[in-house]
């Protein structure tokens, strides 16, 4: 009888535990929040990007580069290998083109996912780094972007031990990034079940280099989007789970000292930086909940956020976009140039709207 009582004891101690980060989970995800409508003035689906637009990063010409076709379990993926677009935002017809990729590339097994273009000083050649994750691993591939033919050659794949769950990637060399890796845990089980439900705040950032591969900041809930001020002097990190994005400060060996978080009362995956103002644009997810248990029957929303004056004692953060998932779905980036606003998603559509 004893042993009985000890073992109902344990079994009722291990449900009341579970049960408790199970309420704690919902709360990081924002289970309960009541998503509003906040649309903006003419907004219009862009063409040929239906199987979602992960993520969007913009040159200072207005040219864009947008990542498509992101398997994710438990969510809807096209049937066909993912693809590359750009599109011209100074052209009014803002109709998206697919790149083409090279014959010496494994395109069958292309999953991309976040991406960075880099502008190298010395020559203006275009490369542009992208998360892969065939049969769901991680890697980085490198391409050069040849504007003229609407190519992408393949400079190279970058695959590395601490670089075992990346999100999102920003360049800073012709061969050197930061990354983000979202879990800690590589194994299925652990990173899906074992590691949110425990509320674990393991995930990190990882600097990247031919010659130098480190750890430079950790202590995320779940690490997400990452981005580079204009001046190349800070990084910005966007903790999904901690509802806030990260300031950074690079030092000379490339480490990254911490200044403080700014919250954003959202889950925010990527991060796009204007070039001219230095705001933080972020496409987020208002409630975790309904995207991470996607059912098409309720549908989770979308929310776009920007944040100025990110380095003053006072940020602005505003609530640009919001829907409930009747227009667009899951919501991962927001990228602004010339009065248009771009708005990708991880498996829905892609926006364009105006901004004023």
């Amino acid at each position: 009888m004893g042993k009985l009582v000890c073992a109902s004891l344990v079994i009722a101690a291990i449900a009341a535990l579970l049960g408790e980060r199970i309420v704690n989970l919902r709360k990081r995800a924002l289970a309960s929040r009541e998503l509003l409508q906040n649309h903006l003035p003419n907004c219009v689906a862009l063409k040929n990007l239906d199987s979602g637009s992960e993520d969007i990063t913009i040159l200072g010409d207005g040219l864009a580069f947008i990542s498509t076709g992101l398997k994710n379990p438990g969510r809807p993926a096209s049937e066909g290998p993912g693809k590359i677009f750009s599109l011209d935002l100074q052209d009014p017809r803002m109709k998206p083109v697919e790149l083409r990729m090279p014959r010496n590339f494994d395109l069958d097994s292309f999953n991309p996912h976040g991406i960075s273009a880099y502008t190298d000083p010395t020559d203006d050649t275009i490369y542009l780094f992208v998360v892969n994750h065939p049969q769901h691993k991680s890697q980085v591939e490198v391409f050069q972007f040849v504007e003229d033919n609407n190519l992408l050659m393949h400079v190279k794949t970058i695959k590395h031990e601490q670089l075992y769950s990346v999100n999102d990637i920003v360049a800073v060399g012709v061969d050197s990034f930061y990354a983000t890796n979202d879990h800690y845990f590589s194994h299925d089980i652990l990173k899906s079940y074992v590691e949110p439900v425990l509320g674990l705040s393991w995930s990190n950032v990882v600097y990247y280099s031919p010659t130098d591969v480190k750890v430079v900041s950790d202590g995320y809930y779940f690490a997400n989007g990452i981005n580079i001020s204009p001046d190349k002097g800070h990084i910005y990190v966007a903790d999904l789970f901690g509802h806030n994005v990260h300031v950074l400060e690079r030092q000379e060996d490339n480490s990254l000292v911490s200044l403080k978080s700014v919250a954003l009362g959202s889950l925010c995956d990527n991060i796009e930086v204007d070039l001219e103002t230095g705001d933080l644009w972020l496409g987020c997810h208002p409630n975790g909940w309904t995207f991470f248990l996607f059912d098409p029957n309720d549908p989770p929303g979308s929310e776009v956020i920007r944040v100025q004056k990110i380095h003053s004692d006072q940020p602005v953060v505003t609530q640009v976009y919001e829907d409930d998932g009747g227009v667009l779905m899951g919501s991962s980036v927001a990228a602004a140039y010339g009065g248009k606003l771009l708005i990708g998603t991880v498996f829905h559509k892609a926006l364009v709207c105006d901004l004023e």
